[in-house]
């Protein structure tokens, strides 16, 4: 199928046929379901951003023992007259200057645009999501000069659970995803050609990397070992070229720069939980789990089930034996790339894969943390990864021997098989894995939409702390019926006056004490709800909710 050279004379087949397939698939997995999964904590921040509103100009809003519609909550996740686009970039630099600010201007206008439901807010993701695919067949072209590996690649990535499940995630994720492929295709074109206009472009592409996401600054220290190495460390036209195109780059990043630079200190409190030290084992087992993601997801919770906790256990997590054979195909990728394919190819490969890798895993391993343990960090690795395995199967299938070549075909239609399957269940659920902090909002939700004119009492403590906007009500409000209103409770332990005319009083976590002032006062309370009777595999360790329902004692 490819000759000598790399080049590959197109000629439509059955396997043709099953790549189109896939990509209408890939598209329609990407489109399907968007309101279906819960909204969680983070999306609701990308939302607050949108609105223009600080967390606590929200918490301030409310005052104890007020009873609110659900409107009144989602008023901060919307935009409106009140806050304009000055106000989206305060609330970033004031409360989240980790988060670079390109996708949040970009979903601020497409909001205003299209509506700010659930759907139309994650539907920026889904359609900046299939720009993957040009994106990702100009790169494979740049590295191989072959249409086939190109289209191999595609296929993967248009079944690949981990790709589509953040295509639907309103987060800057899938934007980084087609920044990191526009950039290095950029750079290469740009060493190719040697065109100032296409060093210009490798400039633009640096900047809006950089301003999709602060680690993009990884990717491009590869971009500079690539360089380094393959012109070896000659201080060339190729070299000097790229160092002006690199700067040029960094200098658009300058105002960002310094956001990051007088805010460090609030940036390390917002990002404090990533330095929670976990064991090599965890590591390791987490890693695995990282890599299958690419090819496969059946969701067990956040680590299938026990398996990051604990020694490995074949009987107790059967998936294993799907994880080691990726394991070795990718190990095999990698080591057949490097063999065969030309070295402006693989070496760009390899640093993709092991620059922001090693950035992240070294660190965990050194002094602590869970950095490498994140699957969203870790995409430019898994591209190189991807585009690796992609190599190595369509140069199996193509020059192969027969019952070889038919062997590797079988591979891929196995791979293809289970990324559809993957995808499948991830198109019916309302939770997956990237939930993890709202797996039980559905379940909570249903609870309190029951009754025909309910009262849900909800503690709102000024005193939370920036980053848990308002006890994660934000993610219940997208969930509750408007027939819902909310009493606000802002003391720790007080006790609210509950008014007369609801169907149903349903309390939100109260401690014990509150419970018995409550009995005090000629209420039983009943509980209705309790996570812990319905744990989700992996989360044992997650905080206890509990829905109790009130009834007033009549005389």
């Amino acid at each position: 199928m490819l000759n000598s050279t790399g080049d590959r004379k197109l000629k439509f087949s059955p396997f043709h046929f099953l790549i189109i397939i896939v990509l209408i698939l890939g598209i329609f997995f990407r489109l399907v379901n968007l309101d279906r999964k819960v909204y969680w904590i983070d999306e609701n921040f990308t939302s607050l951003r949108i609105s223009g509103y600080t967390e606590p100009e929200f918490l301030a809003a409310f005052k104890e023992g007020q009873i609110i519609t659900v409107d009144e909550l989602l008023k901060y996740q919307r935009p409106n007259t009140e806050k304009g686009l000055v106000d989206t970039l305060s609330g970033l630099v004031k409360e989240e200057p980790q988060h670079v600010p390109l996708y949040f201007v970009l979903a601020r206008f497409w909001n205003q645009l299209f509506g700010s439901s659930v759907a139309a807010t994650r539907s920026l993701s889904a359609i900046i999501g299939l720009l993957v695919f040009p994106c990702l067949y100009w790169l494979c072209q740049e590295l191989f000069e072959s249409p086939w590996v190109g289209w191999v690649a595609i296929t993967l990535m248009a079944v690949s659970p981990f790709h589509v499940l953040f295509a639907q995630e309103a987060r800057p994720y899938s934007l980084w995803t087609v920044t990191t492929l526009l950039s290095s295709a950029a750079l290469l074109r740009a060493i190719r050609v040697q065109t100032k206009l296409s060093w210009v472009a490798y400039t633009i592409s640096i900047a809006l990397n950089l301003y999709t996401f602060l680690f993009s600054v990884l990717t491009l220290i590869g971009h500079g070992i690539y360089v380094l190495l393959k012109e070896k460390f000659r201080f060339n036209k190729t070299v000097i070229t790229y160092l002006i195109a690199s700067l040029g780059g960094a200098i658009l990043f300058i105002p960002w720069i310094l956001v990051i630079w007088f805010n460090f200190a609030n940036i390390n409190q917002m990002t404090s939980w990533i330095n929670d030290t976990n064991s090599i084992s965890y590591l390791v087992k987490s890693w695995l789990i990282n890599l299958s993601r690419v090819f496969f997801d059946f969701d067990r919770g956040w680590c299938f089930g026990d398996f990051c906790r604990y020694p490995l256990n074949f009987r107790r997590d059967p998936l294993i034996y799907l994880i080691i054979p990726f394991v070795i195909l990718v190990g095999y990728s990698i080591y057949f790339l490097c063999r065969k394919a030309p070295l402006k190819a693989w070496l760009f490969v390899v640093t993709l894969i092991g620059v922001p890798g090693l950035a992240l895993v070294l660190p965990d391993l050194i002094s602590g943390g869970q950095r490498s343990t994140m699957t969203r960090y870790l995409i430019p690795c898994l591209l190189g990864i991807q585009i690796a395995v992609a190599y190595c199967l369509a140069i199996k299938i193509s020059f192969s021997r027969n019952w070889q070549q038919k062997g590797w075909q079988i591979l891929i239609v196995m791979i293809i098989s289970l990324g559809i399957f993957s995808n499948t269940l991830i198109a019916q659920a309302e939770v997956w894995w990237n939930k993890i902090h709202n797996y039980d909002t559905y379940a909570i939700a249903r609870v309190i939409n029951q009754g025909q004119n309910p009262l849900l009492i909800y503690r709102l403590s000024h005193r939370l702390k920036v980053g848990s906007l308002g006890n994660y009500i934000m993610p219940l409000a997208h969930l509750l019926e408007p027939k819902v209103r909310i009493l606000v409770m802002m003391q720790k332990d007080s006790v609210p006056e509950i008014p007369d005319g609801f169907s149903d009083i349903l309390f939100y976590k109260p401690n014990k004490e509150v419970r018995e002032k409550l009995e005090r006062k000629q209420y039983t309370s009943k509980l209705v709800y309790d996570s812990k009777q319905n744990p989700v595999p992996g989360l044992q360790n997650s905080p206890e909710i509990t829905i109790w329902k009130l009834q007033k004692i009549e005389r």
